[in-house]
């Protein structure tokens, strides 16, 4: 749940929060425990690359065939900006792969190398992928190895 801009220029936590904050900073500062997830910032330059090319052209030309959502533009500005992402961002990046398919339509021509690059190109997919399988994987360690030493605990405690 993101702090949210509402229409009376305050902001609030989520889409159904009160319109209470004066910042988006004040909001996320009061909301920290959410934001206190890990966060990776270790994508290859060349997706951050493709996120700017991408955005520099929608601009030079008026976004002429509204090629992006808004999650799309916020995808293109995180990784132009080299913002950490959280593993739901990444998790979401990783799925753009089924758009991999429109590619290599020239930016003139439609929305899908457009769309591609925004989500950071071929090195952003691809590492999004494999940066998802590391985190879910070191996850899986650390739950195994803390439900072995909460076992060994027990059994410490119980034999007293």
């Amino acid at each position: 749940m993101p702090c949210y801009e509402c229409k009376n220029g305050l902001w609030k936590f989520g889409e159904n929060g009160k319109c209470q904050y004066s910042t988006k900073s004040q909001c996320e500062e009061s909301n920290k425990d959410y934001y206190a997830e890990e966060t990776y910032d270790d994508y290859p330059q060349a997706a951050s690359d493709n996120a700017a090319r991408a955005l520099k052209w929608l601009d030079k030309n008026d976004n002429p065939n509204d090629c992006l959502t808004s999650v799309g533009f916020a995808r293109a500005n995180q990784l132009k900006n080299r913002e950490k992402l959280s593993r739901k961002t990444i998790a979401r990046m990783a799925s753009f792969k089924r758009h991999q398919k429109h590619k290599d339509v020239p930016y003139e021509e439609g929305c899908g190398g457009i769309a591609w690059d925004c989500w950071g190109g071929d090195e952003g997919i691809n590492w999004a992928i494999k940066k998802l399988e590391q985190i879910d994987k070191e996850k899986e360690i650390k739950n195994v190895f803390e439900s072995y030493f909460d076992e060994v605990i027990k059994s410490l405690e119980d034999s007293k």
